[in-house]
């Protein structure tokens, strides 16, 4: 199987990645050229587990929408508000896509506050999907990563590209990202010379949520993080770092999204 060159892209949304036992394995796959203008990257869980054993994921997702393609279904998944749970039992496999975050309002038709949390592909505006679908079924049955990605593409190429709003979130999204001073809302807005109400109204029209909710996304996702390192930060330290008022603040937002405490958290994943 043939593996596109580059980096393969590391996820911080999977909450549990030191419980992934040996039957369940991801691949990740970056996208090049036009791709790479609606689709962060690909990612390909395979898993065959034992009669009675089952593997619980849990997510804190990237504030994006998924392309998921699995034997018996085919959707676009809006991000959860707290924190996204499947649990993995017998044999299977799924074909994922990352889109950035401006791509999923165009594709579904509307702002994606209004969607459902999970939208068939047979619903989209789109032609095409259910042989696109058919397609990457095909080459997943067989193993074939770089032929699935080919089909998607394929169908990707019909599409016209984002436009310039949705140009303009994926740079507001890369912005909480990467800038970890951006704390504020009233900051996101200045830095990119919009009102308050503007940038509210652009964000939840392209992600469902609004950006109070994506600065907040960023920072439990780099705290869960830092958690799993074996040499984690305190506390104390590390909602200093994240930009919280004090550790109690910190404390009380990640247990409400990610369902137990920091501390909890991280001894959980030194068992």
């Amino acid at each position: 199987m043939s593996v596109r060159t580059g980096v393969e892209p590391r996820s911080k949304g999977l909450l549990t990645p030191s419980r992934m036992s040996s039957p369940v394995g991801i691949e990740r796959h970056a996208a090049d050229g036009r791709a790479a203008l609606f689709v962060r990257h690909y990612w390909m869980p395979r898993w065959s587990l034992p009669h009675g054993v089952a593997v619980r994921q849990d997510v804190l997702e990237y504030p994006t929408a998924n392309l998921v393609i699995e034997p018996g279904s085919a959707a676009l998944f809006r991000a959860h508000r707290g924190l996204g749970s499947r649990t993995l039992e017998g044999s299977g496999w799924a074909f994922g896509v990352l889109l950035h975050p401006g791509t999923a309002r165009d594709w579904a038709g509307a702002s994606l506050r209004t969607v459902p949390d999970v939208l068939p592909l047979d619903r989209l505006p789109a032609v095409g999907t259910g042989t696109m679908t058919a397609a990457v079924r095909e080459a997943m049955v067989a193993d074939d990563a770089r032929g699935a990605i080919d089909a998607f593409e394929t169908w990707l190429d019909t599409l016209p590209e984002p436009d310039d709003d949705a140009r303009l979130v994926d740079r507001i999204v890369a912005a909480v990202e990467t800038d970890r001073t951006l704390l504020r809302v009233e900051e996101l807005a200045d830095r990119f010379g919009m009102g308050v109400r503007h940038l509210q109204r652009l964000v939840v029209g392209h992600i469902g949520f609004g950006p109070k909710w994506l600065i907040q996304r960023y920072r439990l996702q780099e705290a869960a993080a830092a958690l799993r390192e074996a040499d984690a930060p305190t506390l104390a330290a590390l909602a200093a770092d994240l930009g919280y008022a004090d550790q109690a603040h910190f404390s009380r937002e990640f247990k409400a999204v990610v369902g137990s405490t920091p501390g909890a958290y991280a001894a959980a994943e030194r068992v």
